[in-house]
């Protein structure tokens, strides 16, 4: 018998293996089918088959064969002639025409491209009319719309972490604000935003890109109630009344796009230059930088006045810059977050929230609070020194499943010492009453048990 080479695709490999294990007797037909992901009746197919030819039969039985769809030999050949002869610098689409209609040869335009190519006859390049792209004009007065973005680059050229920096600018004035971070997050720009609203005013609008709004499906919930799923940032965003425009291209937000540009090469000399090696410093040089940089690049708004909504009414900024996140309370009161549980105190009007929907807002300091029904209810300081990271919390006090059950033990014997009491009743105190006992359903007291001895 001779030897054969058959090319095989992964998953043809995947089922010949799954028949070998069916002729052992270790799987049955329903965990093959379920293996291969196809319905049992295809399966018992393929193990005939097998059985038939062995794993050869498995291969594709087009594999190795001409396509019914294959350009005749003989008519490539003339083709090919042609274009050599009469017709290379005809277009693709002309040509196809002038082969039909002069020659009796008919082949489709793609056809034709391909057999171009292959005999190095590329279809002329046509001119193709540019597409117009006006220039946005700059918004007329400050506040009416900032740009944002993150910047990842080797902002300290090896001396220390690779750092991102996100920045916020004034599309009316190039006004900038920023500040490193490990990575592009949200929490980043909560914290440039903030500065902005407590220093100029909350913005008008906020143009960026897309990678801070939701990505999520809505919720049954959501959808009954007619919402769409929002991120974090674009709550916030809503809360503040900050409309969000979102960039369908780098292009479109141009102006902080080119300032990434400028920064990558000036303020990476000014950190150079103080020989910066983490993003503590980095933030110390960039405040400095930017403060004479603004100065320098500034430039006058077309209208005077600003749109910036002035922080005039006192605002809870701690809990508005916050990430806020739904949980529901178990039975032994804790909630879970990023891998911990957190042990939920007795509250002053309730004593348990089993199985009640508090809030847990993550804030900018890395500090958890937990509120029910918009009173605060538990709070969680976060280790000093320790960056912020949405999504990875490190508390105080690491709040793992051991130390809850040892906390919860505890807590349990210290109730009980409290029920233990050595108050100890009167002689006259009705649990030391005798007051005698049942006879035929009537109770006989114990006076009445003496007189009738």
């Amino acid at each position: 018998m001779e030897n054969t080479k058959v090319t095989m695709t992964i998953k043809e490999i995947k089922r010949v293996e799954v028949m070998a294990l069916i002729d052992t007797g270790k799987i049955t037909g329903s965990q093959a089918a379920k293996m291969m992901g196809i319905s049992l009746r295809q399966t018992r197919r393929i193990i005939k088959r097998y059985r038939e030819g062995g794993a050869a039969n498995l291969a594709h039985g087009n594999r190795g064969k001409a396509s019914p769809n294959k350009l005749d030999p003989t008519l490539v050949s003339a083709i090919k002639q042609l274009l050599k002869e009469k017709y290379a610098d005809y277009n693709t689409l002309h040509l196809t025409e002038i082969l039909e209609e002069r020659h009796a040869l008919r082949v489709s335009a793609s056809s034709l491209t391909r057999i171009r190519r292959k005999i190095g006859y590329p279809t002329p390049r046509q001119k193709r009319r540019k597409k117009y792209y006006a220039r946005r004009e700059r918004k007329p007065m400050r506040g009416e719309m900032l740009q944002a973005d993150g910047s990842i680059h080797d902002w300290l050229e090896g001396r220390g972490p690779k750092l991102t920096l996100i920045a916020i600018t004034d599309d009316a004035t190039n006004k900038v604000y920023a500040t490193f971070r490990e990575q592009e997050d949200a929490a980043g720009y909560l914290e440039v935003l903030q500065e902005i609203c407590l220093t100029e005013g909350i913005p008008q609008s906020v143009y960026m890109d897309k990678r801070l709004s939701s990505r999520k499906k809505a919720s049954l919930a959501e959808q009954l109630a007619g919402k769409e799923p929002k991120s974090q940032f674009e709550r916030v965003l809503g809360e503040l009344g900050i409309e969000l425009i979102l960039a369908h291209s780098p292009q479109a937000k141009g102006r902080i796009e080119r300032l990434f540009e400028t920064l990558q090469d000036r303020l990476v000399k000014a950190l150079r230059e103080a020989n910066t090696n983490s993003m503590e410093k980095a933030n110390g040089v960039l405040k400095r930088f930017l403060h004479k940089y603004n100065q320098q690049f500034m430039v006058k708004a077309e209208q005077d006045g600003f749109a910036f909504v002035p922080w005039g009414e006192p605002r809870d900024t701690y809990n508005l810059f916050a990430f806020k996140y739904t949980r529901t309370v178990k039975n032994d009161n804790t909630i879970s977050f990023d891998n911990h549980l957190l042990q939920l105190p007795p509250g002053r009007d309730r004593c348990s929230f089993s199985k009640a929907k508090v809030v847990l807002f993550q804030h900018l300091d890395g500090g958890l609070t937990v509120h029910y029904k918009d009173v605060q209810i538990a709070r969680f300081e976060h280790k000093l020194g320790v960056p912020l990271k949405i999504g990875k919390f490190t508390p105080a006090y690491d709040y793992s499943h051991k130390e809850v059950q040892t906390k919860r033990d505890a807590q349990i014997g210290i109730n009980q010492q409290k029920s233990i009491s050595n108050y100890s009743p009167g002689k006259d105190h009705p649990w030391k009453q005798n007051y005698g006992h049942r006879l035929n359903g009537t109770l006989i007291h114990q006076k009445e048990m003496v007189e009738s001895r």
